[in-house]
């Protein structure tokens, strides 16, 4: 809500101020987000469970954010699981995280990618505890990805391959295509 008043006012702030209030309503979204994320680690017994928790809000996010996203961004069907791939990276990611992910280690047939974040909003200032070594802080994204992707008929597996939190170099999110689903039309509406 913040984020999407700020845009509103940006025609009234200067690009100091706009770029400032950017900035703050960044970290607020990293700061309530870990505030969650503590929350449910309070909550929930074990990582995994956690790691469940945050898949399952993102794909409710997913579900929702979909319908935003076609009405702000003009785009229309995607071709090909690499047009929504190249859409998703150019365009989504740019729109809501402030960031632009490289597209890359395609699968020989084309149905897996990655998506390399060199940043990541959502763990800007996060330290992950030794005793959640297997908690996958930024799963919501999983979730969002899978939810919006299954929204425009793709079912996708979507997980972390590679996390800055671990203390790899960069943030890896794998996608897979499973398959294109069929639209639930109403009998009669064919």
């Amino acid at each position: 809500m913040i984020q999407h008043t700020s845009r509103l006012c940006k025609g009234y702030l200067s690009k100091k101020e706009s770029d400032a209030s950017d900035d703050l309503n960044s970290e607020l979204f990293t700061l309530t987000y870990g505030a969650l994320v503590t929350q449910l680690c309070k909550d929930y017994e074990n990582d995994e469970e956690v790691n469940k928790q945050l898949d399952k809000m993102g794909y409710n996010i997913g579900v929702r954010l979909i319908e935003d996203f076609l009405a702000r961004s003009s785009i229309g069907r995607c071709q090909d699981f690499r047009e929504t791939a190249d859409v998703i990276a150019k365009v989504a990611f740019k729109m809501y995280l402030g960031i632009t992910p490289s597209v890359t280690n395609w699968s020989p047939a084309g149905d897996e990618l990655s998506l390399i974040l060199e940043s990541n909003p959502l763990v800007d200032f996060v330290e992950l505890p030794d005793n959640h070594s297997s908690l996958v802080y930024s799963n919501l994204l999983c979730g969002v990805l899978r939810g919006a992707l299954e929204m425009v008929q793709m079912a996708v597996d979507v997980k972390f391959a590679q996390d800055t939190l671990r203390g790899d170099n960069v943030t890896e999110i794998r996608m897979k295509f499973i398959k294109r689903m069929e639209e639930n039309l109403p009998a009669g509406d064919e």
